[in-house]
């Protein structure tokens, strides 16, 4: 019961750590959006005061879309993409954020893409052209686009099927244990019936299921034949039970008919019987036998 018990217990736990998962954001989806504007915040600051501009203002960066933002500013400035690419990587190794973005320099008046540069996270791959060509002070805005994010050593979906999985094996476990346990203690219930039905004929006990009479804690063994005869009596105390009877009902049954076999087995109970003399097993003449006692 108690290991029933703890796997049903461990099963409540795995279904609450499953539930905990599925509704509680990581602490990456609920903070990314504020770093990554407090970030682009500080590459505008540093941007401006490449131009040696410390009073105008980097304006409110925008989250266009969940991996988009646009940052812009108070007045035109001029971009050297050599600067731009090293305070990006910079401030954006601060913030911790995804090492794969792409970044768009965008002229205000016509939305053309002045300056433009990739990384992904792998020199070989990362794209920076024309690292030494200055753009004119314009009025740009800055496009972030990160196009990749850490892959974890597991994911959230592939935790929550092997937590499911888990989750269900636990609630087998208890049920089958539950069952097992219920199993045992009928078939012990059964087997301590057995064992303690008895009946009384005087001052015997009689077990049929174990073939014995116990008189005083002394056990007196008897034969399968015995015991089938003497719970024939026991079952009709004091009536004439016919020969015809006894016979076809411990003999006949089996295949094999007797003649003086009765008889004998009858011998033998008397024998084992006959302490007590307030029992005793009479011969009705051409009819049968009778077991008489006090009742």
């Amino acid at each position: 019961m108690k290991r029933k018990n703890s796997f049903a217990w461990a099963a409540l736990v795995v279904f609450i750590f499953m539930t905990w998962i599925v509704f509680k954001p990581s602490q990456e989806e609920e903070n990314f959006p504020e770093r990554v504007k407090i970030s682009l915040r500080e590459v505008g600051n540093q941007l401006l005061l490449a131009n040696q501009d410390s009073t105008s203002l980097v304006l409110p960066v925008v989250a266009l879309n969940p991996s988009l933002y646009e940052l812009s500013f108070e007045r035109p400035l001029s971009i050297t993409p050599n600067d731009i690419v090293g305070i990006v990587k910079t401030a954006f190794k601060k913030a911790d954020l995804p090492e794969q973005y792409l970044i768009e320099v965008i002229q205000c008046e016509d939305q053309e893409v002045a300056y433009s540069y990739g990384i992904l996270n792998h020199i070989e791959k990362d794209i920076i052209p024309c690292a030494n060509r200055v753009l004119p002070e314009n009025c740009f805005t800055i496009k972030a686009q990160f196009t990749g994010k850490p892959v974890p050593f597991i994911s959230k979906q592939q935790l929550l099927g092997l937590l499911l999985i888990l989750f269900f094996v636990l609630l087998i476990l208890a049920f089958c244990d539950r069952f097992l346990v219920r199993f045992r203690e009928s078939k012990k219930n059964n087997t301590s019936s057995q064992a303690t039905a008895h009946s009384f004929i005087g001052m015997f006990a009689f077990y049929p299921e174990q073939n014995k009479l116990v008189k005083e804690a002394v056990e007196i063994g008897l034969s399968k034949k015995e015991c089938e005869l003497l719970a024939i009596f026991v079952a009709q105390p004091n009536q004439i039970i016919k020969r015809d009877e006894l016979t076809k009902r411990v003999w006949e049954d089996n295949g094999v008919i007797v003649g003086r076999s009765l008889d004998t087995y009858i011998s033998k109970l008397r024998k084992k019987l006959k302490e007590d003399t307030s029992i005793k097993i009479t011969n009705v003449h051409g009819v049968g036998y009778k077991l008489e006692m006090d009742t």
